[in-house]
């Protein structure tokens, strides 16, 4: 059943479409506590409530037993039929309502004061029962919230403990009550409050170039210049994990750092093969010593790479989960001749242990999550007479295969970043060009730079708010705008006289600058050095409720990309009163696509088209169930990835591409043709009860929960599992919760095998 618009493209009767639902829907008897945890529905809490209520009023005004049944009864009806597990907020509002309609309003009133009392006493324990629940691992909010994340292990539970009371002191001290009512409420959606209390950044790059020549201290150690390949790459991990441990968003760093150690491991072989023919006496023919020396480099590099594959999949960070880490592989970040040649033979030997994947418990060849691969696509490596070419077959063939790497376009970056070519932090935020930000020689400078956080615009609740008026709409738009701006000066003003010392690796020793001990960060965060972003998110549904039309549609698209600009032209006028990089963002929403699906459908009901989903989507992306083919999709999104200088990524959708490496090549032709920054997603499963490897699907179980199900023996043990889904820029390996599994789920083909 499609609950879209007629053809006529009037509104269909909602009446009609909830009764078609109602009787398409399983019944759903969950409902979520406020410590997170996820219980069954009791009905005979609600009898009591309303009795206590009842039993402190006069016989006159009291309810009969079959009234407070009656409403019982509709309250879990009203649980059966909703599309997503409703909280226990929204239960004590449908039984205030409930009681309302029975014209019980003493017993009303009495019920919102218990109520009331209850809310006041709960306060005082609320973060305390949501570690509890954590510990007891009941915490359903949080076991779903990232999808890299195992909320079982107890570094991960550290982590998430830490989180509860960053959020308490957010939530009660540190952040204004204007701008929590509006998180809670979905309005907007104030990212990582979790870390907000420390005086943490989002992402960043890593000037690991400046730390390897120059040196580095980590945990007091002085590391200095690495004299091999290998060293350089196990530095590069301690690196990596330290990072990682002091900030709480994505990283980067370019194998083109790594590439001038390898020509010093070369001279090193050399001496060392050329001194031992010397000792045997052997003829010191340069041939042959040329070729050993090759040889023994070359494992030195497949070395050299499993450390850091190895490593980065090893290392478990103070946050509870490997580094989340990006590599980018740019041919022409070095200069031609033996360095680039180098680099060359580093990014092959990436992709083929990335194609081979990492073993499991199970010791079965399985996708990592982590390092994200970015490869570089660019005159000398995207056509088949290309000197390059054969290392982006290599990228295809990784690409059907483990899902990465993603693609960057020179081509398009070059027209959009002022002639530059470098790689975002993380999975999708971009640092903007800036005059005032460049390099002794004159370069722009993007490594070693970084982004202060996010703050997301919810833009459908903008255009429900509105109820379809264009004049209201943009009201609204800008008043929302400007509540992000000030939730966006939290964010800067919170790091606002941080000293160096709270995190010498990254303020003191290189990884972003090198400031004196107890010197203070903030002229890292004013002039462009750092940016801070407002994130946007459901501009496809924004377009329905405001047009009737998918943003696809000729007629809606003038709208779509008007918001878009409005962003970019508010971001603008902040940063020019207030000298600090504002940009706008395509948000990767993973557990808060279901939180905005959730407020919306609260507060407006179900609204075909719009709020019908258990999600929304992601910032510009097409919408997941719209039919469209590849290079359609791509062509028209990169006109919104252009009004998304902060950061974006878009992608196409496709079967097992393993024995089509051509399509994938074309695609990834077209992408350097048209758009900046892509990705191809495909499916990466594995069962460990029948050894299935085809794609693990997603059914209902008997109460309607979406679930994971392998179709070969029908387990759906997720511990006997393993299912890697591109999430949100990022491949998820930890299962999702039940808004993004549906996304998942109703996911369309965008280029098939025939």
């Amino acid at each position: 059943m499609k609950y879209g618009f007629q053809q006529n493209g009037m509104w269909p009767d909602v009446g009609f479409i909830n009764n078609i639902m109602r009787i398409e829907k399983m019944a759903n008897y969950k409902i979520i506590k406020r410590d997170g945890k996820e219980v069954d529905f009791q009905e005979e809490k609600i009898v009591n409530a309303i009795e206590k209520a009842n039993q402190e009023i006069q016989d006159i005004y009291k309810l009969s037993d079959c009234q407070i049944h009656a409403i019982a009864n509709n309250v879990k009806d009203q649980v059966a039929e909703s599309l997503y597990t409703v909280s226990v907020e929204e239960i004590q509002d449908m039984v205030e309502k409930g009681i309302m309609q029975m014209r019980g309003y003493e017993v009303a009133q009495k019920y919102v004061r218990y109520r009331y009392t209850r809310e006041l006493a709960r306060k005082a324990n609320s973060t305390d029962n949501g570690i509890l629940a954590l510990l007891e691992r009941i915490n359903e909010e949080v076991k779903q919230e990232n999808s890299n994340k195992n909320p079982v292990i107890n570094s991960t539970q550290r982590d998430y403990m830490a989180g509860e009371v960053s959020k308490d002191l957010s939530t009660r001290i540190l952040l204004p009550e204007e701008i929590i009512r509006a998180h809670n409420e979905g309005i907007i959606h104030f990212h990582d409050m979790d870390y907000y209390a420390q005086k943490e950044h989002n992402c960043d790059l890593i000037n690991l170039e400046d730390m390897l020549q120059n040196g580095t201290i980590i945990n007091g150690t002085k590391i200095e210049t690495p004299h091999s390949f290998s060293v350089a790459c196990n530095v590069t991990t301690q690196i990596v994990a330290q990072v990682a441990s002091n900030q709480y968003g994505g990283q980067s760093f370019s194998l083109a750092h790594l590439a001038p150690f390898v020509d010093i491991t070369r001279k090193r072989i050399r001496a060392q093969v050329e001194e031992e023919r010397r000792e045997c006496g052997d003829f010191m023919d340069t041939e042959i010593i040329t070729k050993v020396t090759e040889r023994r480099l070359k494992r030195e590099i497949v070395q050299g790479i499993q450390i850091i594959q190895y490593q980065l999949n090893t290392l478990m960070t103070c946050n509870g989960q490997s580094p989340f880490v990006t590599v980018f592989m740019y041919l022409d970040e070095v200069p031609e001749g033996q360095i680039r040649e180098d680099l060359a033979m580093i990014i092959e030997e990436t992709l083929r242990q990335r194609m081979q994947g990492v073993k499991n418990e199970k010791g079965v060849w399985i996708t990592p999550a982590f390092p994200k691969l970015i490869y570089v696509l660019d005159e000398d490596n995207i056509h088949e007479d290309s000197k390059y070419w054969y290392l982006t077959e290599i990228a295809a063939q990784c690409s059907a295969k483990r899902l990465v790497p993603d693609y960057i376009s020179a081509k398009m970056m070059r027209e959009l970043k002022k002639g530059n070519v470098y790689t975002c932090m993380g999975c999708r935020s971009f640092l903007t060009v800036e005059e005032s930000q460049k390099n002794p020689d004159g370069s722009y400078k993007f490594y070693g730079r970084f982004n202060q956080g996010v703050v997301t615009i919810n833009l459908v609740d903008v255009a429900c708010a509105s109820n379809g008026d264009m004049d209201r709409f943009w009201e609204i738009l800008e008043e929302r705008l400007e509540l992000c701006h000030r939730a966006l000066r939290c964010r800067h003003e919170r790091l606002l006289g941080t000293p160096s010392d709270v995190a010498p690796i990254l303020w003191q020793n290189g990884a972003l600058a090198r400031l004196k001990k107890g010197e203070v960060i903030d002229k890292l965060l004013y002039g462009g050095y750092s940016t801070i972003s407002l994130g946007y998110a459901g501009l496809y549904e924004m377009c329905v409720r405001m047009t009737g039309k998918s943003h696809t549609d000729p007629e809606a698209k003038p709208f779509a990309l008007a918001v878009m600009q409005k962003l970019n032209d508010k971001c603008a006028e902040w940063k020019a009163a207030e000298n600090i990089s504002y940009s706008v963002y395509g948000t990767p929403m993973e557990s808060t696509t279901y939180k905005f699906a959730k407020c919306l459908q609260r507060r407006y009901g179900i609204i075909p088209g719009v709020t019908d989903k258990n999600y929304i989507t992601n910032s510009y992306h097409v919408h997941v169930t719209e039919k469209i083919d590849a290079f359609s999709k791509l062509k028209f999104e990169a006109d919104f990835q252009k009004l998304s200088p902060g950061g974006a990524i878009s992608y196409v959708e496709v079967p097992n591409m393993q024995q089509n490496i051509s399509a994938v090549l074309q695609v990834m032709k077209y992408i350097y043709d048209n758009i900046m920054y892509a990705e191809l997603n495909t499916k990466s499963d594995f069962c460990e009860c029948c050894n299935y490897d085809g794609e693990i699907r997603i059914v209902k179980d008997n109460a309607g929960k979406l679930v994971w199900e392998c179709p070969n023996c029908g387990n759906r043990d997720q511990d006997k599992m393993f299912v890697a889904r591109r999430t949100c820029g990022y491949i998820g390996t930890q299962f999702w919760n039940q808004g993004r599994t549906q996304e998942i789920a109703e996911r369309v083909l965008h280029l098939s095998n025939e």
